[in-house]
């Protein structure tokens, strides 16, 4: 793994009128079509993650000091369990560069693999010489379907004359102990056929590598042609959806990158499709925060139909943990179903189901589906009520980081996130349940201004939030508040959030004066100083981030946190990061089945920008764009064709859209 140290914190205060310095940012990768690409010249290893139904990989590669290729494909099975069943009993298995085929060039071992170019559009393809005249091309794609991890290795003659190649046959066998297994014995298998000929000029030959596993009594095949195909089926049909245009192309690849991510980590599991982590330790299982809050109230805007299933599906898991007694739903439900984790008790996880539902439901757009989730929704409201103390805030054991940083007996995000299911509750109500609807509006106002009560306080100099009562620290989360539109404290919350105190080159640090950074609380920090209006401000660190994200030192997706986990690429945080476009950007909130708000804020650079092919609110091609006339915008909402609205706006009060 890659320790990437952050900086150190930039800039004079905000209260000095000045915000944290943005970095002089130094790409390692350029920016082609489609694709990022690295020119090697110096010694740098990476990692990245891919996935498929049956099999993750993380890749793990990059130069070493004398030029050469290292590579270790390191391969997880999640649905091939190992013994105890717990959170992290997917089968896995490491490669180095040595599991390859051999390969001799006219009867002679065939010299060592130069890195020269690095490229990456959703698969993983490593170019590097074999001495002067001779290219060995690397294609590494996680199947969509089987599981497998698919190697192509494709030999190419750069030279004048034809040479004889040999890519010796390979074949790795492995039975591991049926006693070890919730499924018995499984079968893992490397394999590549053999191959030789004569190579002309200008010509190229392949043969492919396959990492598979499997039940030790189950058939499986692995088409590489198909696998490749298919994979690549499915990526050009993530950048079809939900497509962002924008003049700033970094923005727009990160942003078609990040749908990959969020959208490929789908596992089909016993417990059916589950949406997992990731990162060699989170899979065929779900989270009250990754999945209910996180990645779920996208995919209604992507429309991938894997991703809804996913979605509806882990609510199903956590609605058959309602009880009477009114005991917590479990914060991680693992093993495919089998089982579950608390260990760090009440972290607000119903809190953070009510408000994902919710959102999720409403985006939706569809009644039946909505009415499925009701249940559940009213279940954690309540659960939510009877953990109010005397003040009427809500009490929680810790929080999503569990215990990691203090989070008192009542913290902030779980308030702010069962303020927003309360909200979302309402909205729901006024489409399927009328009459319960201002109670819930009511309830939801006096949680806003119990949550105003308790924790408005002056920290570090600025006139914000407490997450605790007894905190005397700036936090990352006061970005909650932004980010659900509670503005009491906003002027003082956008100057700390921006402050060298809490901004770093790598985002906002989870409390003042420690090196720790988590992306997710800095992806809600962007969404909510955008729904702000502090986009001006904002934008210049959502463009450095961006930048340094895809194009910098470790690539291409958002992270997880530093220093834990070496920052791996989760998928939920890519969720995130989406939607700091889609409702941060654009300003997209839904407030009905088939009605949303919409502020598509135009940076004063831009001409011009859209969000097409969105598949919220039942539609199946939403289309928003807006361009600069004179000292407003023209804003025009079409649905498959049909304009809904066009209409001239002062970038003030949000518009609102009812679909037919």
């Amino acid at each position: 793994m890659h320790k990437l140290l952050p900086t150190a914190l930039l800039g004079a205060s905000l209260l000095l009128s000045a915000h944290a310095q943005i970095p002089d940012f130094q790409p390692r990768w350029r920016l082609e079509a489609g694709q990022i690409s690295w020119t090697v010249r110096d010694a740098h290893r990476d990692q990245l993650e891919m996935s498929g139904r049956q099999v993750s990989a993380v890749i793990d590669y990059g130069s070493d000091a004398q030029g050469r290729l290292a590579l270790k494909r390191t391969v997880v099975w999640p649905m091939l369990r190992t013994l105890p069943d717990d959170t992290h009993a997917s089968l896995m298995r490491s490669y180095e560069l040595g599991i390859t085929p051999e390969l001799l060039i006219d009867g002679r071992a065939a010299a060592p693999e130069t890195l020269q170019q690095v490229r990456f559009d959703g698969m993983l393809t490593l170019e590097s010489a074999l001495g002067q005249d001779l290219t060995l091309v690397r294609r590494l794609s996680p199947s969509p379907d089987e599981p497998a991890l698919v190697e192509r290795l494709e030999l190419v003659n750069r030279g004048t004359r034809s040479v004889r190649y040999q890519f010796k046959p390979l074949l790795r066998s492995e039975a591991t102990a049926a006693e070890a297994g919730t499924h018995g014995a499984y079968r893992i298998q490397v394999s590549a056929a053999g191959r030789e000929g004569e190579l002309a000029p200008q010509q190229r030959v392949a043969v492919d590598l396959v990492f598979m596993a499997r039940l030790a009594n189950e058939m499986v095949h692995v088409d590489t042609d198909e696998a490749f195909e298919r994979r690549a089926a499915k990526l050009a049909q993530w950048r079809g959806q939900l497509v962002l245009e924008t003049p700033e192309p970094v923005l727009n690849t990160m942003f078609d990158f990040a749908k990959i991510r969020a959208a490929e980590s789908i596992f089909a599991t016993r417990g059916g499709l589950m949406h997992g982590p990731g990162g060699t330790r989170y899979y065929a299982a779900i989270w009250a925060n990754d999945q209910a809050e996180y990645v779920n109230p996208f995919f209604p805007y992507l429309g991938d139909q894997a991703g809804v299933e996913s979605a509806f599906n882990s609510f199903r898991w956590f609605a058959s943990y309602m009880n009477e007694q009114y005991k917590p739903i479990p914060s991680s439900i693992v093993a495919e179903g089998r089982s579950f984790w608390n260990g760090a008790g009440d972290r607000g996880d119903c809190a953070m189901i009510a408000y994902g539902a919710s959102h999720f439901a409403l985006a939706q757009g569809d009644r039946d589906g909505a009415q499925r989730l009701q249940p559940l929704i009213a279940w954690c409201l309540e659960y939510n009520r009877r953990q109010r103390d005397a003040t009427g805030i809500i009490r929680s054991d810790s929080d999503e980081l569990e215990g990691r940083f203090p989070a008192g007996k009542a913290n902030l995000s779980t308030n702010v996130l069962a303020y927003a299911a309360l909200l979302g509750a309402a909205r729901l109500a006024e489409d399927l349940d009328p009459a319960r609807a201002p109670a819930l509006r009511a309830e939801a106002a006096a949680l806003r201004q119990a949550i105003d009560r308790h924790f408005a306080a002056r920290v570090g100099g600025f006139d914000t939030y407490r997450y605790y009562e007894g905190n005397d620290k700036l936090r990352a989360w006061i970005a909650l508040p932004l980010s659900f539109g509670i503005h009491e404290r906003q002027a003082g919350t956008v100057e700390a959030l921006l402050s060298p105190q809490l901004w770093s080159a790598n985002g906002v640090l989870t409390e003042a004066g420690d090196s720790t950074f988590w992306d997710r609380s800095t992806l809600y920090a962007f969404r909510g100083l955008m729904r702000s209006g502090e986009l001006e401000r904002v934008l210049p660190y959502f463009r450095y981030y961006s930048q340094r994200r895809l194009l910098g030192e470790h690539v291409p997706y958002a992270v997880e946190a530093w220093p834990e986990g070496q920052q791996r690429h989760l998928s939920a945080e890519s969720g995130l990061y989406a939607r700091v476009v889609v409702e941060g950007l654009f300003g997209i909130e839904p407030l009905g089945l088939r009605r949303f708000a919409l502020a598509p804020r135009l940076p004063q650079a831009w001409p011009r920008m859209a969000l097409r092919q969105i598949r919220a609110f039942g539609s199946q091609g939403l289309d928003i764009s807006t361009e600069r006339k004179g000292s407003q915008q023209q804003v025009r909402v079409s649905a498959q064709g049909k304009l809904l609205l066009d209409t001239l706006w002062d970038g003030r009060a949000p518009l609102q859209v009812t679909l037919p």
